[in-house]
């Protein structure tokens, strides 16, 4: 009797843990198409070095994670960049390229169709699109800083493959190095409603031996949560005061 109590309950449990997954699975957000829909605005961990852990929102919501790759292989090259002397070039206003537009504190928002999706960038007001129409990267990709993506399904999961960067970035706040060789491969799905699991995965064979992955929890922000706006050039005093040294701001606008 205790074992046929036993197996009874082990059943119930199962059937009961099914019946949660199942509920779990209807409750996600579909497009049209019967696909995840991640449409929303996400806070997500802050990943200044790729190499390391944290469990902290950018912007405070509570549920984030993120598994660093622990340390880097560099090539001859990679060590070489890695070891010399280097800039921030944010501090120029340049453009933060694809990876780490995503890494930063500020939130992202989703929009997405069928057809595309589109990350909006609270960093710098900026946007990125990913093809989900079935069409692959065009043969002569002209090399930019935040590339060219593809979506492919895998069941639920979306798989983003971006390739085309200028290799003029650095891949976090940390200044690991990248090159035009640069491929960004990111697999997005829904843990619950409100949760988002995004692995992504660096590989640049003339900077590093091997790829990199880092594996995060995104979070759905609460609502009427939105972007603000992120003027970079905005107040730059000293680089006004070099090159304009005789004009304010509001002298500008005029």
């Amino acid at each position: 009797m205790k074992i046929r109590r036993a197996v009874l309950s082990g059943i119930a449990v199962g059937v009961i843990a099914l019946l949660c997954s199942t509920a779990t699975a209807q409750d996600i957000p579909r497009l049209s198409n019967g696909k995840p829909d991640f449409s929303g605005v996400w806070d997500h961990p802050r990943v200044a070095d790729v190499t390391r852990d944290g469990n902290t929102c950018g912007g405070g919501t509570r549920g984030c994670t993120q598994k660093g790759s622990g340390e880097l292989s560099f090539t001859a090259e990679g060590a070489r960049r890695w070891n010399g002397p280097r800039i921030d070039f944010t501090a120029y206003c340049l453009p933060w390229g694809y990876s780490r537009s995503s890494q930063v504190e500020y939130p992202i928002e989703i929009v997405q169709k069928p057809e595309r999706l589109a990350f909006l960038y609270e960093s710098n007001n900026i946007f990125h699109v990913v093809h989900t129409d079935g069409s692959d990267h065009p043969k002569d990709l002209e090399p930019t800083w935040m590339g060219h993506s593809v979506g492919k399904w895998d069941g639920d999961t979306l798989v983003i493959d971006t390739i085309g960067l200028n290799g003029k970035t650095y891949i976090d706040t940390a200044e690991h190095p990248s090159s035009d060789a640069l491929h960004v491969v990111e697999r997005i799905k829904y843990i619950d409603s409100q949760h988002v699991s995004y692995e992504v995965t660096f590989e640049d064979p003339r900077i590093y031996t091997k790829p990199i992955k880092n594996s995060r929890v995104f979070v759905r922000m609460k609502p009427g949560e939105e972007l603000m706006e992120y003027w970079c050039m905005e107040n730059n005093k000293t680089l006004l005061d070099h090159h304009l040294p005789d004009l304010h701001l509001d002298q500008i606008n005029q």
